[in-house]
C-alpha cells in the first residue's frame, strides 16, 4: 500500500500537492506516501510568498519557523559563513550546547548532529557526511550506490515513550547519469511525519543538505525523493484545528496563484 505523489517541480508544489492528497484520505493520514521534487533548491526559502505564508502561521500559533526546522537537518547559515569543514566544529562548540536539553545526551532535536557525529562503541563518532564526501571525490570508488546516511539509532531511540525522538529515520544519496549528464540525487525515508508542521521545512532543509553534498563533491544537485511511512495532515492541540488548516491551504493556493501570474 503506498500513495504516489505526482512528480512536483520545487518545494512549494510538493508540499501543497503532497498534503492535499494526505488530507483527503480518511482521518487526514496515510502510508507509505512518495514525493519527488526535481529541483529542491526552487521556492526554497522566505522570499517566496507560500514560504512566507506558512512561516507566519506558525509564527501566530507559537510553532518553530520554516527555517527552523530547516536548520535541524542542515545549518545553512554556518555553511555561508564559515564553509566545509569549519561548519561541524562551529555545530559542535556553539549551536549544540545551546539547544541541548540540560542532562539530556541522546537527542538535541537536530538532525544533522546525528549525520556528523554517529557514535561508536570504540573510538571517535563518524563524520557520515564528510565520510560520503571523500569517497564521492574518490575516483577509484567504482560503488556508486553506496553513500547511506543513518539518522535512526536502536541504542538511542528505543525506548517506551510514543512520541518524541527522530522522525527521520534514513537517507541514501545515489549519482545519476554520466558526463555532464551527472547528478547528485537524494532518497529520505520518514517514520514518521507532520505534513502542516514539518514537511515543508523538511523539504527545504533536505535540499540544502543534498546541496551541501554534491556542492564540496563538484557535482551538479540532482532531485529529491521523501517516503514518509506514515503521513499525517497534522492538528496541533491548542494551536491549530482544521478550520485553521483550510485557511491556510486556501490563503497558500491564492498567493501561488498570484505568484505564477506574475
Amino acid at each position: 500500500m503506498y500513495l504516489p505523489v505526482p512528480p512536483q517541480p520545487d518545494c512549494v508544489s510538493a508540499w501543497r500537492e503532497a498534503v492535499r492528497l494526505v488530507n483527503a484520505r480518511p482521518g487526514h493520514h496515510d502510508h507509505n506516501v512518495v514525493i519527488d521534487v526535481a529541483n529542491p533548491l526552487a521556492r526554497a526559502d522566505l522570499s517566496d510568498p507560500v514560504v512566507a505564508l506558512v512561516d507566519t502561521f506558525f509564527g501566530n500559533h507559537d510553532t518553530k519557523r520554516v527555517e527552523t526546522v530547516a536548520n535541524t537537518i542542515f545549518p545553512a547559515a554556518l555553511y555561508r559563513r564559515y564553509g566545509s569543514p569549519a561548519l561541524f566544529e562551529r555545530f559542535r562548540d556553539k549551536v549544540l550546547p545551546k539547544v541541548r536539553s540540560p542532562g539530556k545526551k541522546s537527542w538535541s532535536g537536530y538532525y544533522f548532529e546525528r549525520m556528523m557525529q554517529l557514535p561508536q562503541p570504540d573510538g571517535e563518532p563518524i563524520n557520515q557526511l564528510m565520510e560520503i564526501i571523500g569517497r564521492l571525490k574518490d575516483p577509484s570508488v567504482r560503488a556508486l550506490n553506496k553513500f547511506e546516511l543513518s539518522v535512526f539509532d536502536p541504542a538511542r531511540d528505543v525506548d517506551g515513550s510514543p512520541y518524541g525522538g527522530q522522525c527521520l529515520s534514513f537517507a541514501s544519496f545515489k549519482l545519476i547519469g554520466d558526463g555532464d549528464e551527472r547528478r547528485l540525487t537524494l532518497t529520505a525515508m520518514y517514520r514518521n511525519h507532520y505534513y502542516i508542521e514539518k514537511l515543508l521545512g523538511n523539504l527545504i532543509g533536505l535540499g540544502r543538505l543534498l546541496q551541501f553534498v554534491a556542492q564540496e563533491s563538484g557535482i551538479a544537485v540532482g532531485s529529491l525523493t521523501i517516503l514518509s511511512t506514515h503521513a499525517t495532515v497534522d492538528v496541533k492541540n491548542g494551536k491549530w484545528n482544521r478550520r485553521d488548516i483550510d485557511a491556510l491551504l486556501a490563503s497558500c493556493d491564492q498567493a501561488n496563484t498570484l505568484a505564477v501570474a506574475a
